[in-house]
């Protein structure tokens, strides 16, 4: 069965054949065809479909590409969020916090929240997010985790090196040596990506490498969290190991910079976070000005962002972050799926999956210019709505 939507107002199609960034068409109609886009051009050139849905003027974007979330926990962190809103400053030891939670709670709890995050997501068009294991911290804990996410993406990424949990704080050789040995012969199996928190307060750079070393060992592809509390190696040992991102990013060096540009690896930047914790945004426009391609996610977690929304990254990545709004959008799509290593996602055109988001608007621009207003009326994913 195909469907035609016609009467678009402004089609982002992130196809860069149509000229300028996001490959814009105006009074435009696309085919889905089963979970594919069949056609997109001009509402005049429209070809015929088994059906049809007029949209009466309203804009079209491709489904956003969350690129880094954390969904899979237990409990919140209210209290915590509210004292760092009388001064408290973020550290990373708020994560122990989520994992002694996490790690009481039941299949069935844990799998309900990922559920009702994910549902939030769809309704503000999110149509691909990536999940990080990362709160539970044993083997087995780890290993179900990633279970329960792979019930809503196949994007799952293991975190075991997220924090060294309380019970190897006196011996963090030993976490490391868990986290490359028995963690990961449980846990790749269900992963796609390994992922480790290279920071003060978390994991330096040789253990993040051999942990790095190690999943890819296994198959799993490589993403880094880098660089967030200040200056470090995180973006470098990125570059080094061939990962596809490092997230984060808000401490940069000129040198980081230029590793980026020169390697192709994505610099996923999270502003939800930097909202949260009223930390110093990164600048995004030294990292584009640079070349470098750069995803914006949530980082949805209950400690230092907890927001499902990625129309809110965008605002404030135009706001606070020194971007257009075409870049934003181009960030917040074919960038996170750039992050993700995927070509079907991302853009609307002949052969990608069809998972777009309706905007109640004349124009993607609106996101950014009327923030905190949900604009989105309909998800597809897989050329279905949901």
């Amino acid at each position: 069965m195909s469907l035609l939507l016609t009467g678009i107002g402004s089609l982002v199609t992130n196809d860069p054949a149509r000229g300028e960034l996001l490959g814009e068409v105006r009074d435009a109609a696309l085919v889905i065809e089963g979970s594919k886009v069949a056609w997109v051009g001009s509402r005049r050139d429209a070809p015929a479909a088994d059906s049809a849905l007029d949209l009466g003027g309203r804009a079209v974007i491709p489904g956003f590409v969350d690129s880094h979330a954390h969904l899979v926990f237990a409990g919140d962190r209210a209290e915590e969020f509210a004292a760092r809103m009388t001064g408290t400053p973020y550290s990373a030891g708020g994560i122990r916090t989520t994992v002694a939670a996490t790690r009481q709670a039941t299949d069935e709890v844990l799998t309900a929240n990922v559920a009702r995050l994910v549902t939030e997501m769809r309704r503000q068009g999110t149509t691909t997010v990536e999940i990080k294991s990362g709160y539970g911290l044993t083997v087995a804990d780890e290993a179900r985790a990633l279970q329960i996410a792979g019930q809503f993406t196949e994007e799952t990424t293991y975190l075991g090196a997220h924090v060294v949990p309380a019970e190897f704080a006196d011996d963090p050789a030993g976490y490391v040596a868990l986290v490359t040995g028995p963690m990961l012969e449980a846990s790749s199996p269900y992963a796609k990506w390994v992922d480790v928190f290279v920071e003060r307060g978390a994991f330096d750079e040789d253990q993040a490498r051999a942990i790095l070393t190690a999943g890819q060992g296994k198959g799993l592809q490589a993403r880094v969290h880098a660089n967030q509390l200040g200056e470090g190696p995180g973006v470098q040992l990125a570059c080094s190991v061939g990962a596809a991102a490092a997230d984060h990013c808000t401490y940069l060096t000129d040198a980081d910079i230029d590793a980026l540009a020169s390697t192709g690896v994505v610099a996923g930047l999270l502003p939800a976070v930097e909202f949260s914790t009223r930390s110093p945004y990164p600048d995004a426009r030294r990292l584009l000005d640079a070349g470098v391609t750069v995803a914006l996610a949530t980082d949805c977690n209950p400690g230092s962002g907890y927001s499902s929304s990625m129309p809110l990254c965008v605002a404030l990545a135009v706001r606070e972050m020194h971007m257009t709004p075409a870049e934003a959008i181009w960030s917040a799509t074919a960038g996170g799926a750039a992050s993700l290593r995927r070509t079907d996602v991302g853009r609307l055109v002949p052969g990608a999956r069809a998972d777009l988001a309706v905007l109640d608007a004349p124009s993607y621009i609106h996101l950014a210019y009327r923030p905190g207003v949900p604009l989105v009326t309909r998800t597809f994913v897989g050329g279905r709505p949901v």
